[in-house]
């Protein structure tokens, strides 16, 4: 501990990414990325801008992204922020948004790097507790709140609620804005992104997406939330506080590209969808209990084998998924859903794991 730390410093637990190990042989099913590379269309145009300009600072606004993004979605650029991907537009929700007198509400099993930034700009937060069945229970929000944040699809769980229990939740909460954190959402959950259409569009809601995984390019770092425009407005003043520049040229190129290519985003995201079933089915013969998901990983278990002992023997085969220790799920593995070929190695290593212990 260095004693020129500020207070701060001393009281924080940062945030622990999914590991990124330096193996010769790996089969990597531990952080969600893509299994399918990303556009083409976004590579040429990455590639396209990759010239002198480069000494020139990129449009702090992304005007040409936000339009982009507004044009998909049937909104308004005004309704649009963009992000050094999705955990910095986070990062400004919780500065923004957030930090009121009363408590911020989130689930007890969810995207760990929520009370990270609770504990990082001093928000008092309060963990709502999942259901029997790990699934969010919107009526369990009722106590006034300084705002409600969750992912839907839930993270590390994969579950995901309908649309229409997110409105209900919407109009019984009005005094503070509701995130729906929708990284996973074009794996087969409802957006609700189309509440936000026309005169209708709520005050309260914010939508955060991230063209980290369904659209493959987790390594340029690319966010954005859409919502009201007085909410965006509020996060554009922490964001040209903090860094009028968060996306550089490449970035803006390659998002605008990825996003008009929704032709690539659904071939992806179903050929995702139908291996993620298939391992599904292969791991119920094998007497594993998994919970259902509708994102590009799953959340699984074996009745009379310890979570972590699991991933150890995968780990030892070159197979990474991810483990946590946290009361409830420590028995749990989180799986990325990779290529078939990825997938066949990876129940193959499980059935030989099985049949040894």
């Amino acid at each position: 501990m260095s004693r020129f730390w500020s207070p701060v410093v001393q009281t924080l637990t940062p945030y622990v990414p999914g590991e990124q190990p330096k193996m010769a042989r790996l089969v990597k099913l531990n952080t969600n990325e893509s299994p399918y590379g990303p556009s083409p269309k976004a590579l040429a145009a990455i590639h396209e801008q990759t010239n002198d300009d480069l000494r020139l600072y990129p449009d702090p606004e992304g005007l040409a992204l936000k339009q982009a993004i507004a044009d998909l979605h049937g909104l308004d650029p005004k309704q649009v922020f963009l992000g050094n991907g999705s955990d910095e537009v986070l990062a400004h929700v919780f500065l923004g948004l957030l930090k009121q007198n009363l408590p911020v509400q989130f689930p007890d099993i969810t995207y760990s790097f929520y009370p990270v930034y609770c504990k990082l700009f001093d928000i008092h937060y309060q963990t709502i507790p999942l259901g029997d069945g790990f699934g969010i229970q919107t009526a369990d929000y009722q106590s006034p709140n300084g705002g409600i944040i969750f992912p839907n699809p839930n993270a590390p769980t994969g579950r995901a609620i309908a649309r229409r229990e997110i409105e209900d939740l919407l109009a019984r909460n009005t005094d503070s804005v509701v995130v729906i954190d929708e990284a996973y959402v074009d794996y087969g959950t409802q957006s609700c992104i189309e509440l936000l259409r026309g005169p209708s569009c709520p005050e309260n809601l914010l939508v955060v997406h991230t063209l980290s995984k369904s659209r493959a390019l987790a390594g340029l770092r690319v966010g954005f939330a859409v919502g009201h425009p007085a909410l965006i407005e509020g996060l554009e003043r922490v964001k040209n506080s903090f860094n009028s520049y968060p996306l550089g040229r490449l970035a803006q190129a390659g998002a605008i590209a990825a996003i008009q290519d929704q032709a690539h985003l659904e071939q992806t995201s179903n050929k995702v969808i139908q291996t993620r079933e298939h391992l599904v089915a292969e791991l119920v013969a094998l007497g594993f209990d998994t919970l259902p998901s509708t994102a590009n990983f799953i959340f699984t278990r074996h009745p009379r084998h310890a979570g972590a002992v699991l991933y150890q023997a995968l780990r030892d085969r070159g197979i990474i998924v991810r483990h946590f220790k946290s009361a409830r799920i420590e028995n749990f593995l989180r799986i990325t859903i990779g290529t078939n070929a990825q997938n066949d190695e990876f129940v193959t290593a499980l059935k030989e794991i099985l049949s040894t212990s």
